[in-house]
C-alpha cells in the first residue's frame, strides 16, 4: 500500500487535518492537500516569497516548539472575492509546487462527483442495486465495480496524455460503450491480447474524442436533512422541490491571499 499511495496527492475538506492523520499519510509517501480553520497552524515560523508561509501544527496542548508537530505550508485564497480558503500542504517548496496551482487542484475537487455518478449511473445502470445477497459476495462486486472503473479510467488518460488535452474532455460513456462492446465480441486472458485489445480500444474512442471548450456549469448544494425529528425511522432525504437544473456559469476567479508579513 505504501508503494501505491507514493507520490499521490490528497486532497481533504475542511476538518480533517490532524498531526496522526498528517503522519500516516506522508509516511505512505503520499502528499496532502487539506483545507483547516484559522486557528489550525496559525502562527507563521517563516515566511515564503511567494505570499505563502511555514507554520507548526501540533497536537493538542503541545508548545509551538514541540519536536512532536509538523512543519505545513499555508496557502490562502478568495474565489471570486469570497471568504478567505486555507489550505495546509507538505509541497513546501513555492517553486516546484505554485500555490495558484494548488488553490486551483483543491477549487476543482468536487470533480470527484463525476466519478461517483460514472460509477453509480453508467457503469452500474440507474435504480440498479447490486445483486449479491452474501456480504462476501457484496463486496466483491463492489471491488469489481472499482476495478473496471480504475481500468477505464487508466485508459481516458491514456488518450488524453496522447492528444494532449485534459482527462475530463474524454467521454466516460463513450469509453465504457466502446468498451462493452469489444468484451463482449473477444474475451482474452493473455497479457499480449490484453494489450492489442486496449490498443484498439482507444483507436475507436480516439476518433470520436471533443476537445473543445468544457462548458463551466454548476448545481445548487442540498443538504440531507430528517423529515421529522418524531420519526420512528431514521431515513433522509433531500428536498427536491425547489431543485433547479444545473447552470452555465463564468468562470471562477481565484485571487491568491498574500501573508501579510509583520
Amino acid at each position: 500500500m505504501a508503494d501505491a499511495a507514493a507520490g499521490m496527492l490528497v486532497i481533504m475538506d475542511r476538518g480533517f487535518p490532524g498531526v496522526a492523520l498528517w503522519k500516516a499519510y506522508t509516511g505512505t509517501g503520499a502528499h496532502l492537500l487539506i483545507r483547516a480553520r484559522s486557528s489550525v497552524a496559525a502562527r507563521p515560523v517563516t515566511y515564503l516569497p511567494d505570499g505563502t508561509y511555514l507554520a507548526r501544527m501540533n497536537l493538542a496542548g503541545q508548545k509551538g516548539a514541540h519536536p512532536g508537530g509538523v512543519l505545513v505550508r499555508v496557502i490562502e485564497y478568495r474565489v471570486d472575492g469570497g471568504e478567505v480558503v486555507r489550505l495546509l500542504t507538505d509541497l513546501v517548496d513555492p517553486v516546484a509546487y505554485s500555490a495558484a496551482e494548488l488553490a486551483g487542484l483543491y477549487h476543482s475537487r468536487w470533480e470527484a462527483e463525476s466519478a461517483f455518478r460514472q460509477i453509480k449511473t453508467f457503469q452500474r445502470g440507474p435504480a440498479e442495486v447490486l445483486r449479491s445477497g452474501d456480504p462476501d459476495l457484496v463486496r466483491q462486486e463492489v471491488w469489481a465495480h472499482l476495478v473496471v472503473h480504475h481500468c477505464l479510467t487508466q485508459v481516458i488518460i491514456a488518450l488524453a496524455d496522447d492528444n494532449g488535452i485534459a482527462p475530463d474532455r474524454v467521454s466516460f460513456v463513450k469509453v465504457l460503450k466502446h468498451a462493452r462492446r469489444s468484451v463482449v465480441r473477444q474475451c482474452t486472458d493473455t497479457p499480449t491480447k490484453i494489450k492489442e485489445f486496449l490498443v484498439m480500444l482507444a483507436a475507436k474512442v480516439r476518433r470520436k474524442l471533443d476537445n473543445g471548450a468544457r462548458r463551466l456549469r454548476e448545481a445548487d448544494r442540498h443538504l440531507k436533512r430528517p423529515d421529522s425529528k418524531y420519526s420512528s425511522k431514521l431515513s433522509y432525504r433531500i428536498n427536491t422541490r425547489d431543485r433547479r437544473p444545473t447552470r452555465r456559469i463564468t468562470a471562477k476567479v481565484i485571487t491568491l491571499q498574500p501573508a501579510i508579513v509583520q
